[in-house]
């Protein structure tokens, strides 16, 4: 790609670069006609007490010298000030941006002047490190994207491939072709429910799914999607607890908050060791329906806490706890377009709890302006 990108680069005709002129003639004319009419006036105005006849040529050769001599020193006075004030800030900018053009996003223009004293070039140059800064982030975030990517794809697909040539070898009893078959099977799985999972949050980031809110009892989604994970609980050997109201009406598209109750639900059970204790709690809040989800897991250090939302983080980085790091993300996005909000609390080894807040009725500017925070 990058080698594409330079041939392109050598096709293209070199742009010319404007250069400042050393002397600027223009301001000299201008500076030297000036201190001319001022001159001029000045003599009309004195020209009852002089007697210009007197005066000899050559002293007004020397008059006319020291005016052309006053004008010089005058243009080359402005030429430095504006070199120091504009030309050399902006020759700066000019070559941060042919930097960044080039792929370069550590690029940083210092400002002129402290922030009490910041001019408008000063502004200019906020607002372009500012760009550059978010551009960095961004192909971090791209490169890190396709990172992660290729390793979640290309753990399950080794697996598939060695137990396929397991599969093939001559001497293989039944137990063992079904344990790889299952293997088989569940690795398809992983690789099926990761594409799923980049493809819904490519298509919620984009805005190509579009909420479509109707009014039902969130209450009775909140149980359904618990007992989705009755069987979970029960193998791990982890209490369960849920307190919610007997009903609680809200204007929401269903089946995107369902992804928000499962992900909650799953990460909770996921990160919670034997005889711990999973809990979903259900409130009315004034005008909104509050949704916590607290388990006594591993819990989350400051530093994983401002990275749980992002894509493919996962705060276990041994990979020890099956998962692509999506969900999270998926959840944020999903409450973004509901007008919603989510909020975490954590303390290494002792739990987490997520709390969502959403409006109980719908508002249709929450399409394009999300309030979700984490």
């Amino acid at each position: 790609m990058r080698e594409r990108t330079r041939k392109q680069a050598r096709r293209r005709p070199a742009k010319v670069r404007g250069r400042a002129r050393h002397f600027p003639v223009l301001i000299f004319v201008l500076s030297f006609c000036a201190l001319a009419a001022l001159t001029t006036m000045q003599n009309y105005i004195l020209g009852a007490h002089i007697d210009y006849a007197a005066v000899s040529a050559r002293s007004v050769a020397v008059i006319v010298g020291y005016w052309v001599l006053v004008s010089a020193a005058f243009t080359l006075f402005t030429r430095w000030q504006i070199k120091k004030t504009y030309d050399q800030p902006m020759q700066r900018l000019a070559q941060a941006t042919k930097d960044v053009a080039g792929g370069d996003f550590s690029v940083y223009v210092r400002p002129l002047h402290t922030a009490d004293k910041a001019d408008y070039l000063d502004m200019m140059i906020g607002d372009f490190n500012t760009m550059v800064a978010e551009l960095g982030s961004i192909e971090t975030l791209k490169t890190d994207f396709c990172s992660n990517v290729s390793h979640e794809l290309k753990t399950p697909l080794a697996a598939v491939q060695n137990y396929a040539e397991l599969l093939q070898r001559d001497k293989v009893a039944d137990a063992q072709r079904k344990e790889y078959a299952a293997a088989i099977i569940q690795s398809a799985k992983k690789l099926s429910g990761l594409v799923t999972d980049i493809l819904k949050l490519g298509r919620l980031e984009q805005q190509k799914i579009q909420p479509t809110p109707k009014r039902y009892d969130l209450c009775a989604q909140l149980s359904g999607c618990a007992l989705q994970f009755e069987g979970m609980w029960e193998e791990k050997g982890i209490g369960f607890e849920a307190d919610l109201e007997d009903c609680a009406t809200v204007v929401a598209d269903e089946s995107l908050l369902e992804l928000v109750w499962n992900n909650l639900l799953s990460n909770a059970i996921k990160f919670t060791d034997r005889g711990g204790t999973v809990s979903l709690v259900q409130r009315t809040d004034g005008n909104e329906a509050v949704v916590s989800v607290t388990d006594t897991g591993c819990g989350m250090g400051e530093q994983a806490l401002k990275h749980i939302f992002d894509k493919f983080y996962q705060g276990d980085t041994s990979h020890a706890v099956e998962g692509n790091g999506l969900g999270l993300a998926l959840v944020l996005r999903v409450l973004q377009l509901s007008g919603g909000t989510i909020t975490t609390k954590s303390t290494v080894g002792q739990g987490s709890e997520f709390t969502v807040r959403l409006p109980i009725e719908y508002d249709e500017t929450d399409d394009t302006e999300g309030s979700g925070k984490a």
